[in-house]
């Protein structure tokens, strides 16, 4: 059976993290379920691992990684950027930038699933 290792890393403070990184947290469960059911039948099996990052690595909180290969990496026209959050901000309580995913020229910073399912597909051939 082939694996594919899906890593996110975001910012946990106290427990809590920030607005965007919940909401990515959301949309990477749902493309999950959605790529076990698909990929298993394949003889792909998917795993899920979640790193908390402390304030001082908020460089990289948001950070989906597949195989070790950042998902902006794998996707076409795909690269990292930032942007204020005041949401980060509240939890660290500085002023922080945190990282966005930009595709075909549009920014996001939650991570839709659809990307992520985009990504791992283009991996595993499993979709």
């Amino acid at each position: 059976m082939k694996t594919i290792t899906i890593d996110w890393l975001y910012l946990a403070v106290g427990g809590e993290t920030c607005q965007r990184c919940g909401d990515t947290g959301l949309e990477l469960r749902q493309a999950i379920e959605r790529l076990r059911r698909e990929c298993a039948p394949r003889g792909v099996e998917i795993l899920f691992r979640e790193t908390l990052l402390p304030p001082e690595q908020i460089a990289k909180s948001n950070t989906i990684l597949i195989n070790d290969v950042l998902l902006e990496d794998i996707l076409p026209h795909a690269g990292a950027s930032t942007s204020c959050c005041p949401s980060c901000g509240d939890l660290t309580g500085g002023n922080e930038q945190c990282r966005t995913l930009v595709h075909l020229g549009r920014t996001y910073e939650t991570i839709p699933q659809d990307l992520v399912r985009q990504a791992v597909c283009k991996v595993a051939g499993c979709c």
